[in-house]
């Protein structure tokens, strides 16, 4: 650990601190009044205050100004304030660093403008943090923008995720976490409901994007067999919630409906997505980190399977809009019909399940996105825009 960082655990262990020592002072009196003299009394004291000295960890999460990386934050900062994290994150297109200013003057964090495929960057951040885990949210995620532009999808979540890994190799680490996708399974068929992805389903990819997370999933396994490398991999449904970039169907159908403008459909809308509310993950990626076993993946799902023109209706339904505003428009291709996720090794092994069902869900989000206009609305009006226009105008 390096000056500032014993510098922010020290400042989290005074409330500790405090309370031990007014406990070693009474403890010492009694010492004293059963007869033990002063230097045992110091002793002892000194050893209960030596015990407000917790361990504190540090931990490195690439991709933390984008949505379930900021919320994965707010959730450990929160949880552990002894904890130190700090946030690697190039801020690409879903890179927002206005979503990090609550926890940015928070003494055990710190925010560091580089990219994952960026080797040098990389290794001095390790020399100075010394980090005791990573956890890799940062991806290009889109499977639209994958299908456009394929090569900075294999850039940055294969390369990246092997410059990370060196990294651990050479500066030493107690976990390596992989946050994926259950996209790396394909799809399943409508017509089969009580087909779901295990962990041990065959990876079967159907696009730019989802092949690139499951190329960085092998590599990742693959670090663990020949180096050793301390791994975990999670796999998790479709995320919502709060801080979620507008361009994924939930957000937008949010902010389209909001400025009464069409609502795209792709197809008929009747392909299937296994839900699951960003919180939950996040308290899923907490408990493989601490208490996964090594070189195993873990399914992280929501058992909240609903339909895209389904969520579209409920959206229009809880703003007061009409469905007038749908608009199908030509289906994206290679289109995934459903996805559904088993958890039931994380819940068996960890004691986790969702905990948001998505009816309180969707309405929680909505109002996060009625409260915190000025967040969405400066993100829309910018690059986005054009990127919308060339989506959506000819389909």
């Amino acid at each position: 650990m390096n000056q500032r960082t014993l510098k922010a655990a020290f400042l989290s262990t005074i409330p500790v601190m405090t309370g031990y020592l007014f406990l070693g002072i009474g403890f010492g009196i009694i010492l004293q009044q059963s007869g033990f003299g002063l230097i045992w009394s110091i002793a002892m004291s000194t050893f209960i205050y030596a015990g407000s000295m917790q361990f504190v960890g540090v931990g490195l999460l690439t991709g933390g100004a984008g949505f379930i990386g900021s919320n994965f934050i707010f959730h450990m900062l929160k949880k552990y304030p002894d904890y130190r994290i700090i946030c690697l994150d190039c801020l690409t297109y879903a890179g927002n660093l206005s979503t990090l200013e609550p926890v940015m003057s928070n003494p055990n964090f710190r925010f560091v403008k580089e990219s994952i495929t960026d080797r040098e960057a990389v290794y001095k951040l390790f020399e100075e943090e010394h980090p005791d885990m990573v956890v890799n949210f940062a991806a290009e995620s889109h499977v639209d923008r994958s299908i456009e532009n394929p090569e900075v999808f294999l850039t940055t979540n294969i390369l990246g995720t092997q410059v990370l890994m060196d990294a651990c190799r050479k500066y030493g680490i107690k976990r390596y976490h992989q946050v994926s996708t259950d996209e790396v399974y394909g799809d399943l068929p409508l017509d089969r409901p009580d087909l779901f992805f295990t962990e041990e389903t065959p990876i079967h990819t159907s696009s730019p994007y989802s092949s690139s997370k499951a190329g960085a999933d092998l590599l990742v396994l693959a670090y663990h067999r020949t180096y050793g490398l301390p791994v975990t991999i999670s796999r998790c449904s479709n995320n919502y919630g709060p801080y979620h970039f507008p361009e994924k169907l939930i957000p937008l159908m949010i902010a389209n409906a909001l400025n009464d403008k069409p609502l795209p459909v792709y197809g008929e809308g009747l392909n299937v997505r296994d839900w699951l509310y960003v919180e939950d993950h996040c308290k899923a990626i907490d408990l493989i980190i601490h208490k996964g076993r090594v070189g195993e993946v873990y399914n992280v799902g929501g058992h909240n399977e609903k339909r895209n023109i389904d969520i579209v209706k409920l959206i229009c339904k809880e703003l007061g809009k009409p469905e007038s505003l749908i608009v199908h428009v030509g289906d994206r291709k290679g289109h995934d019909m459903r996805y559904a996720i088993d958890p039931t090794k994380i819940h068996n092994e960890l004691g986790w399940l969702p905990e948001t069902k998505f009816e309180d869900g969707i309405k929680k989000t909505i109002q996060w996105y009625l409260d915190n206009k000025e967040w969405w609305e400066t993100i829309i009006s910018g690059e986005y825009q054009n990127y919308y226009e060339k989506m959506y105008s000819n389909r």
